[in-house]
């Protein structure tokens, strides 16, 4: 018995150390409509227990045993409904599975990201709000649990009310229900930072890229824009992730 006793304490100490520790990733709903949050895990790596549900105005929902080192975003999407067919579609930011669970499947874009990768380098996590995808909805970050160093990053400002038409994803009503990014909308090289736009020297912010970082100027605007956008904590904490904070 007191064989098995230190062996289970050596293993928690083991887990703690490395930073395998799991944690919380509570997602709050403060919009004033239901909304379809999801995660996608990094390619290689199991899923979490949620990867896709329904969220109303007001309401919250947990993901427990978030691996200590894990990898992946968190998004929401929007007007979602399911045909007469059983098939389940979104309007923004739709993973294509046909389900609420999107099962392995990522945003299709534009769609506001939550980005995480937990026990990164030098052992810390490190995360981020992206409009590269583009934006659909206003969102938050707040780490809990974590030490003071451990900084809040949002976007709260709503960036459909000021995209410009050749961006914009109009609903059935006619209004802007999502902002596309320049390089989705078009697909070019100094948009995408790719071919001889493919470093930080080359590809500048755009007048494009500068609308959302003005809305949003925690978030990355476009591939390149780390300075401002990366945030880092000590490995531990668990997450609040806050659509319309």
């Amino acid at each position: 018995m007191e064989t098995l006793a230190i062996f289970c304490l050596a293993l928690a100490y083991s887990s703690f150390f490395s930073g395998a520790l799991a944690g919380t990733f509570t997602i709050t709903n403060k919009c004033q409509y239901t909304i379809w949050p999801a995660t996608l895990t990094r390619e290689g790596r199991p899923p979490l227990s949620k990867t896709g549900f329904e969220l109303s105005s007001g309401s919250s929902s947990s993901i427990d045993n978030v691996p200590g080192d894990w990898s992946g975003r968190v998004w929401a999407r929007t007007n979602c409904a399911t045909d007469a067919a059983g098939k389940f579609t979104c309007a923004t930011a739709d993973c294509g599975s046909g389900q609420i669970q999107c099962n392995g499947a990522g945003a299709v874009p534009p769609a506001s990201l939550a980005e995480f990768t937990l026990n990164g380098d030098q052992g810390k996590d490190f995360y981020d709000l992206s409009l590269v995808d583009g934006y659909n909805l206003p969102l938050s970050i707040t780490p809990q649990g974590g030490s003071p160093d451990c900084k809040v990053t949002s976007c709260q400002n709503d960036v459909n009310k000021v995209c410009p038409q050749d961006l914009a994803v109009k609903g059935r009503d006619g209004s802007t229900i999502a902002c596309k990014s320049a390089c989705l909308a078009f697909n070019k090289p100094n948009y995408c930072c790719t071919g001889d736009f493919n470093k930080p020297e080359t590809c500048p912010p755009t007048n494009y890229s500068k609308i959302f970082k003005d809305q949003c100027p925690q978030a990355y605007s476009y591939a390149y824009d780390d300075k401002s956008s990366t945030f880092t904590c000590p490995t531990g904490p668990s997450y609040l992730i806050t659509f319309c904070p």
